[in-house]
C-alpha cells in the first residue's frame, strides 16, 4: 500500500463521526471451547473506547451467536437444521450479549442488544423505528451490539450473512466507515491460498466487473462469509457514501493496528453518507402525500431546521409513517421532500400544535419533529442564502 493510499483510508477513519465494526465468528468464538475469546474481546473493547474518546460513535455488528449456542446445546455443526440453528442462536445470543455487557460495564459503558431482520431495513416504517432506536441509544452513550434475529427469520427475510447486515446497518445509520474484521487481510486478484501469483489490492475506488470477479465463495470454520459477501457489502456501503475496509482481525487490538496503517483493503466512495441519503430520498422515493407549511416554517427550513407540527397548515394524502411527502408553502411552491414521522391521520391531529402537546393528542410521545432535517431534502427555492 502506498503512503497516499494508506492516508486516504486512515483519514476517513480518523475523521469519521460514526463507525460500524463487524466481528466475524471465527475471530470471536474459540474453536476448542465454543465460548467467546475473552482476551480478544477485552482488547476490542479497549479499541472501541479509544474511538469513543476521539468523539466517534461506535456500533458493533457481532456474529457468533449460533456458534456459541451450538456448542452449548451439543449440536453437530456439520449437519445443521434450520430449527436447531434458531435454537442455537437463542442460547448463544444471551451468552454473547452477556460477554459484551460485562466487559463494557467494567469501563462504565452500557451495551445494548439490537436484533434485526432484512425486513427491518427494507420496510420504511420498521426502518425508521430501528434507526430511531439506535440513534437514541447512541445519543445516550450506549454501544449497540447488533445481530440478525435468527430465532424468528425465515429465508425470505434473512440478511443471510453478517457482512450484508453490517452494510445495511451502516447505510441505515449514515455511518462514515464500516470495518469488516476477518481472518483475511483484504482483497486479492485471486485466492492467495490457491494462486501464488495473486496480487493484493490496497484500495478500490469503484466496483468494476474486474473487481467483482475477484470474489470467492470460500467459507471460514464458523462463518458464512467469503469475499463475495464482502463485495456485496462494499457495494451497499459505497452507494450509501460510506467507506468500507476489510482488515485482519486476528491478534489483539485490531482497530489500533488498522489505525496505525496495518495491511487492509479500503473501498472509498466518491460522496459522503448524508449526500447519498439525500439523493435516495430525492430520486428514489415517490411522494405519497403533501404537507403545507406557514411562513414561519419556511424560514425555519431555510435555516436548516426540522419541520415541527406547529408550522403545518394542511396535510394531503393517505400515507403511513416513514412515507415520502412533498413540503410546500402556502402558495403551493415545492420547498422540500422528506420522510414523515407520523401517519397521515396522526399528522392531521398534530398540525398547528406544539411538540409538547404530542402525548396529550396521540396518547403516546413520539418524535418532536414531523420531518427531521436529516430525513429531508430542500428544493432549490430554499437553497439560496436566507437573510
Amino acid at each position: 500500500m502506498t503512503t497516499e493510499q494508506e492516508g486516504r483510508g486512515i483519514q476517513r477513519l480518523e475523521h469519521a463521526k460514526r463507525v460500524v465494526l463487524k466481528i466475524g465468528s471465527a475471530l470471536l468464538v474459540d474453536d476448542a471451547t465454543g465460548l467467546p475469546r475473552r482476551p480478544w474481546l477485552e482488547a476490542l473493547v479497549d479499541d472501541v473506547l479509544n474511538l469513543r474518546r476521539g468523539g466517534r460513535e461506535v456500533l458493533i455488528v457481532s456474529s457468533g451467536a449460533v456458534a456459541v449456542g451450538r456448542r452449548s446445546l451439543g449440536l453437530d455443526p456439520t449437519r445443521p437444521r434450520v430449527q436447531e440453528k434458531q435454537a442455537a442462536a437463542a442460547v448463544g445470543q444471551i451468552r454473547l450479549a452477556h460477554a459484551y455487557q460485562e466487559i463494557l460495564a467494567r469501563h462504565g459503558v452500557t451495551a445494548a442488544q439490537v436484533l434485526l431482520t432484512l425486513d427491518d431495513s427494507e420496510n420504511r416504517r420498521r426502518y425508521l423505528n430501528a434507526r430511531g432506536c439506535i440513534e437514541t441509544l447512541l445519543g445516550l452513550g450506549a454501544v449497540p451490539v447488533i445481530n440478525e434475529n435468527d430465532t424468528v427469520t425465515t429465508q425470505e427475510i434473512r440478511f443471510g450473512d453478517n457482512d450484508r447486515l453490517a452494510a445495511r446497518v451502516a447505510q441505515m445509520m449514515s455511518a462514515d466507515v464500516l470495518v469488516l474484521f476477518s481472518d483475511i487481510d483484504g482483497l486479492y486478484t485471486a485466492d492467495p491460498n490457491k494462486d501464488p501469483t495473486a496480487r493484493f489490492i490496497p484500495e478500490v475506488p469503484a466496483l468494476t466487473p474486474e473487481i467483482l470477479a475477484m470474489g470467492t465463495g470460500a467459507l471460514t470454520a464458523h462463518g458464512t462469509g467469503g469475499m463475495v459477501t464482502k463485495l456485496v457489502a462494499a457495494d451497499i456501503c459505497m452507494e450509501a457514501g460510506c467507506a468500507m475496509v476489510i482488515a485482519p482481525g486476528k491478534g489483539l487490538h485490531p482497530v489500533q493496528r488498522l489505525r496505525e496503517g496495518g495491511r487492509c483493503t479500503w473501498f472509498l466512495p466518491s460522496h459522503e453518507p448524508h449526500a447519498a441519503r439525500k439523493a435516495w430520498i430525492l430520486g428514489s422515493l415517490k411522494a405519497e402525500g403533501q404537507v403545507m407549511v406557514d411562513d414561519g416554517a419556511v424560514r425555519a427550513l431555510a435555516h436548516g431546521r426540522s419541520l415541527l407540527p406547529a408550522g403545518v397548515r394542511a396535510i394531503e394524502g393517505e400515507f403511513q409513517r416513514g412515507a415520502a411527502v412533498r413540503v410546500v408553502n402556502l402558495d403551493g411552491d415545492l420547498l422540500a421532500k422528506g420522510l414523515i414521522a407520523y401517519p397521515a391521520d396522526e399528522a392531521r391531529l398534530l398540525m398547528g400544535h406544539k411538540s409538547g402537546e404530542i402525548e396529550a393528542l396521540l396518547g403516546y410521545r413520539g418524535r418532536d419533529e414531523l420531518i427531521h432535517r436529516d430525513d429531508m431534502v430542500l428544493d432549490g427555492i430554499l437553497r439560496a442564502p436566507v437573510c
